[in-house]
């Protein structure tokens, strides 16, 4: 574990990108804390004890929403727009080509569109939120032009944000957009182990055992589920060329378990904020609209219905995801040209077909996990023994299957993503 840490510090190469993505991330933490104007604490306290969405979205924001800093929309609205239009990729096939087909090029206009629509999103939803804070009482009632400057103020963290997410990715280690995220979540394990000390820890000894061992449960079935792969045995058959003879080889072709990674969780997030936003603005209607406002709040505080909903999105954004991102055809396509096939399946269509039906197996375990994955806190909340000690406060952070899932995958990948940085430079001396 030494060993790395030292060749990664020897070369100035691989130091300067770490130091990069470290001064990145301070400077996102010292933005997380800078609130927009008009806050009441104590309601502001009052509104997120107990509030287990909101909770989970101020994870997500690295804790800025906890605090209405100017950065509390997160990176929210940029991933949303991102899967959107991966989304409409199988809608419009111009869209699709650009985001396969067209090279480099394309793919930049593609994430050009994404951050064009990251700005509408973001101000939706952070005109939804302060309309929701206005209403709780957590923030003082704004007239128009407040309004607009504050908002204005959100808007521009949540695209100061994707921008340092890029930088990261560009001039860095790993997935900038990733290390964020990560780094929001890793930032309140202090605040949370601080709460647990002050909140009678002696006393509540066995239950954070349970805990505690339900972490490491759910850690391992992470690493497990996040590196399982199924490898699929590709042939090349021998050509001739001149008086040489190519290929005769076999290979393995990768299908993972959780080939969505975290992305469904996210999504399914921003739709389930929909409905919560729609009940804070219809709440003073009548008739038929304010009936559909307090559907929508009931809905939005029904443990069970929330629930069922978040694991139902999640299954099947997964599903949605992987088919926009994976595509049998033009995998069995580019085998056949390479002359590679799968012993046992004829090239083509059928080889397509194949790995279709492979993938939809693998899908169902890794969407269930997920699912699982999602709901895991409301699950253990749920347990009469274990209730009250995340009434507690504090523990949660142990169990949040969808911050492990994150986290987890973040390490994992930015520790390859250094491995083969050093293994490129020992292999170049």
């Amino acid at each position: 574990m030494i060993a790395p840490i030292i060749h990664i510090w020897k070369s100035r190469e691989l130091r300067n990108k770490t130091l990069f993505v470290l001064g990145m991330l301070a400077i996102f933490r010292v933005a997380a804390t800078i609130p927009i104007p008009g806050i009441d604490t104590t309601q502001l306290a009052a509104f997120f004890s107990g509030n287990q969405f909101f909770g989970l979205l101020n994870i997500f924001s690295g804790g800025a929403l906890s605090n209405l800093s100017l950065m509390m929309l997160g990176l929210g609205p940029y991933i949303t727009s991102t899967i959107i239009l991966q989304l409409l990729t199988m809608i419009f096939p111009q869209l699709k080509e650009m985001y396969q087909e067209s090279g480099e090029q394309g793919r930049q206009k593609f994430n050009q569109y994404g951050r064009m629509l990251t700005v509408p999103l973001a101000a939706l939803q952070g005109y939804g939120l302060i309309t929701l804070f206005t209403r709780q009482g957590v923030l003082a009632p704004l007239g128009l032009f407040d309004l607009i400057t504050t908002l204005a103020g959100v808007v521009a963290g949540a695209i100061f944000l994707m921008w340092l997410g890029e930088m990261i990715s560009e001039k860095g280690i790993g997935n900038g957009i990733s290390i964020l995220i990560f780094a929001g979540i890793i930032a309140s394990v202090p605040s949370s182990i601080g709460q647990l000390i002050l909140t009678g820890f002696i006393a509540q000894i066995p239950t954070y055992v349970v805990f505690v061992i339900l972490a490491v449960v759910v850690v391992s079935g992470v690493i497990i589920v996040n590196e399982a792969r199924r490898n699929i045995i590709v042939s090349y058959a021998k050509q001739v060329r001149g008086n040489k003879m190519y290929g005769g080889v076999s290979t393995f072709l990768p299908l993972s378990l959780n080939p969505a990674g975290v992305i469904p969780i996210i999504f399914a997030l921003s739709m389930l904020l929909f409905p919560s936003m729609v009940g804070s603005f219809l709440v003073d209607s009548g008739g038929f609209l304010g009936g559909l406002a307090g559907l929508m709040t009931s809905f939005s505080q029904s443990t069970l219905a929330y629930s069922a909903a978040y694991f139902t999105l999640v299954v099947l954004f997964t599903y949605f995801y992987t088919a926009v991102t994976f595509d049998p055809k033009s995998i069995a396509t580019n085998l056949q040209k390479q002359g590679g096939f799968i012993p046992g399946i004829r090239p083509g269509p059928p080889t397509a077909g194949y790995l279709t039906h492979i993938l939809n197996r693998l899908l169902i375990v890794g969407a269930m996990f997920l699912g699982l994955i999602a709901i895991l806190p409301s699950l253990v909340q749920g347990t009469s023994f274990l209730g009250g000690g995340i009434s507690q406060g504090g523990i949660s952070f142990l169990i949040g299957g969808t911050a492990v899932l994150i986290v987890v995958s973040v390490v994992l990948e930015t520790m390859r993503q250094f491995r083969a940085q050093l293994a490129m430079r020992e292999y170049e001396t």
